[in-house]
């Protein structure tokens, strides 16, 4: 039962993200991706936490699933935020 509660949960929230992802319009992409990536930064600490638990051998392997999966994120929306503000730097021309 509990299974499905989880299961259940995991596809209502991809629904909405999907559903809420799509109604953004570009020019707050910036704004959401930082906070993504503060979000992605609670779920990186919650996952270690629970990869550092002594639980079943499942529950060690979906977090270290998770792990891998939110450090790709940060690492990714910090690569992407980054090189979306350097596009808004001035560029110098070079000296003659």
């Amino acid at each position: 039962m509990t299974l499905l509660i989880g299961l259940t949960l995991f596809a209502l929230a991809v629904f909405l993200g999907i559903e809420l992802i799509s109604k953004v319009p570009p020019t707050l992409h910036t704004p959401l991706m930082s906070g993504s990536n503060a979000i992605s930064g609670i779920t990186l600490i919650g996952a270690l936490v629970s990869a550092g638990s002594e639980n079943s051998t499942l529950a060690t392997a979906l977090a270290f699933f998770a792990v891998v999966l939110a450090t790709v994120n940060v690492v990714g929306g910090f690569l992407v935020t980054d090189r979306m503000l350097s596009m808004f730097r001035s560029r110098r021309k070079p000296d003659r």
